[in-house]
């Protein structure tokens, strides 16, 4: 029987057997699924070396789960609603039986463009149904499939195909995104001037613009598939054989290829689906997300149709063509479950209140939100306007390397409170760290949130760098997983994140690291160097404010701010262009020639009255001067 939390009293209860015997507790949830064989070991190694693995031996197909299974009893319910970039486009409703022949057909057409079991796919496409057909067929024939978020640039896009060695690039001839068209060809046909490893591109009309092609390289997806056979038989795989590769931002310039395995993220992913949002068969749920992010892997595609959910797809943005656009989707789907980010509440919340007034948001049971932690005010106006405070809302704490949701209200079962992730889930064990690496104990304290014990989802290695892997996250606290947040447990031993304690960026929910803005910035010819740190932003969680030395002082800020927005963009995408930027004599240094980035951060924050000791800095007279300077 499936694990289905229905009460506090039983979260203790549960969470408490699942800390007496933890390896139990997780074979019963894996139990739950069809596997092929049977796993020889529940679970082995650890953080000291890196060397996870669950359920070895075990054999499945991870879409055997997500779709197969399904068809005797809910073939004929609704897998997704596709709600398109404006609200007048064609609109479609797929059910589980059409969602197995379309995934079966795409991957009958990879198998005869060559890709096998083990290679990897590279994703770039708009919200639509298409790109989680291709990834689940990526998955049905065992390749690994890699999804970047078609808001990257060609470079950014380059670099992560370089990285797995792509074989394929899946994509669209351009998208909308709003009012805005994103010419993903033309990105596409850039980026892979670098990218020998790619033999085949697929390309699925989305705009019907004019494109350059490549014959021999480029064919159109319609064309493939409509002679494809919707007969495919799985290919079986491993427990910890490779499932899907997803770049995030780390504290080097280096895009980070996390890497997830089958076993492992189908239990985690389907056990916190359904336990933190209480989905109901007749519920509607709908995550806003894209699916180039974590959140869209597993709480869109995933999770969601492991347990038979009817999911909504969701090209667009919140404010196309108005700021009512989410809530008229509400309206429109009976929507009763909504899983959104805090970037974008906090945009809703400033406009007119009729954008929300004017729709029947009745039908909701369950808000959520996930990237960031929500601010009080924030959390109100979600809960006051949104839920009509009869909604509880589910502050969900994760990472792209946890694969899941690790510290969260369960809906309707943990009492909740403002701006607090709450307690975790059954079978997680957060602990807080201080700066000997001792665990801090009791409640009301602060620290750094670190992990004690290994859980399925986690994320196996770095690809192709798994030194990487180990220092970025299990060499900080021997023996632990760093998680790289900050952390309170107040006095009832409630959790809340205080934000990240090393060179990365939250900005509205993606984690952006210091050095990859760095270094665009860096590549234009009148940067000397510059300095990227976080402030609040009022939107966006965290704003990105650039500190920067020039050759020659520039005569007009304002238009060298757009020429580094223009090379930002062209180099990351347009999510890393600095907010504010301000040009400075020099940056503070220690003698070592290290930048002191807490100075920066004060300046950036406009707390710069107390700078605490600063007469070890190589120049302390520049902070006095950075603190004069203007921002742009």
């Amino acid at each position: 029987m499936w694990l289905n939390i229905k009460s506090f009293e039983e979260y203790n209860q549960i969470y408490n057997q699942s800390e007496t015997d933890r390896l139990k507790f997780w074979e019963h949830e894996a139990g739950t699924f069809y596997w092929r064989k049977s796993w020889d070991n529940v679970h082995s190694g650890g953080f000291e070396k890196g060397d996870i693995k669950w359920f070895e031996g075990g054999k499945l197909n991870i879409t055997e789960n997500a779709l197969d299974r399904h068809l005797n009893t809910i073939g004929n319910k609704t897998a997704f609603i596709f709600e398109p970039n404006h609200p007048d486009s064609f609109r479609r409703t797929i059910t589980y039986r059409q969602l197995y022949d379309d995934v079966c057909r795409f991957s009958n057409v990879l198998q005869e463009k060559g890709i096998q079991k083990g290679d990897r796919v590279c994703i770039y496409m708009a919200m639509t149904p298409e790109l989680i057909i291709s990834a689940l067929a990526c998955a049905r024939i065992g390749a690994v499939h890699s999804i970047v978020f078609a808001g990257f640039s060609a470079q950014s896009l380059a670099e992560r195909i370089q990285d797995c060695d792509a074989k394929m690039l899946i994509t669209n001839d351009g998208l909308r995104r709003g009012d805005k068209h994103v010419p993903l060809k033309d990105i596409s046909d850039e980026a892979l001037k670098s990218c020998p490893t790619v033999k085949n591109v697929i390309v699925c009309q989305r705009t019907n613009r004019d494109i350059d092609w490549v014959e021999g390289r480029d064919e159109w997806w319609h064309m493939l598939i409509r002679n494809a056979s919707k007969v495919h038989k799985a290919v079986e795989m491993d427990a910890e054989d490779p499932l899907f590769i997803l770049y995030t931002s780390g504290s080097t310039g280096k895009p980070k290829g996390v890497l997830h395995t089958c076993g492992g993220y189908m239990v985690y992913t389907s056990y916190t689906f359904r336990n933190v949002f209480q989905v109901s068969e007749e519920d509607v749920y709908w995550c806003t997300a894209d699916a180039g992010w974590i959140t869209g892997h597993s709480y869109i595609i995933y999770g969601p149709l492991f347990n038979g959910a009817t999911g909504v797809i969701f090209e667009g943005v919140p404010n196309y063509p108005d700021a009512g656009r989410f809530w008229e989707v509400v309206e429109k789907y009976r929507i009763t479950h909504f899983y959104t980010a805090p970037t974008a509440i906090r945009a809703l919340m400033s406009y007119d209140i009729k954008y929300v007034q004017k729709y029947d948001l009745s039908s909701l049971k369950v808000l959520g939100t996930v990237g960031e932690p929500i601010n009080e005010e924030a959390w109100h106006w979600y809960n006051d306007h949104i839920g009509g405070g009869r909604c509880p809302i589910v502050d969900t704490w994760w990472q792209t390397e946890t694969g899941g949701i690790m510290i969260s209200p369960l809906a309707g079962i943990t009492p909740t409170k403002p701006g607090f992730a709450t307690l975790p889930l059954p079978g997680i064990f957060p602990v807080l760290m201080d700066e000997n690496g001792k665990e801090i104990q009791g409640n009301g304290v602060s620290g750094n949130l670190c992990l004690k014990y290994p859980w399925p989802g986690i994320a196996r290695t770095v690809w192709g760098d798994h030194e990487r892997y180990l220092k970025t996250y299990m060499t900080s606290y021997k023996g632990y997983y760093f998680t790289g947040d900050g952390c309170r447990r107040d006095p009832e031993g409630y959790y809340r994140i205080t934000g990240r304690v090393d060179d990365v960026l939250n900005v509205s929910g993606h984690r952006l690291g210091t050095a990859e803005i760095e270094n665009a910035i860096n590549e234009h010819p009148n940067i000397v160097e510059s300095a990227v740190v976080g402030y609040p932003h009022d939107i966006k969680g965290q704003g990105i404010y650039a500190f920067m030395i020039c050759e020659n002082d520039p005569n007009d800020p304002v238009a060298f701010k757009k020429e580094i927005h223009n090379l930002v963009t062209k180099i990351i995408g347009p999510i890393a262009k600095p907010d504010l930027i301000q040009i400075a004599p020099g940056l503070p240094k220690t003698r070592s020639g290290k930048i002191m980035r807490r100075i920066l951060r004060k300046v950036a924050a406009k707390e710069a009255e107390d700078m605490g000791d600063v007469s070890t800095l190589l120049d302390p007279a520049v902070v006095e001067e950075i603190k004069g300077g203007k921002a742009y």
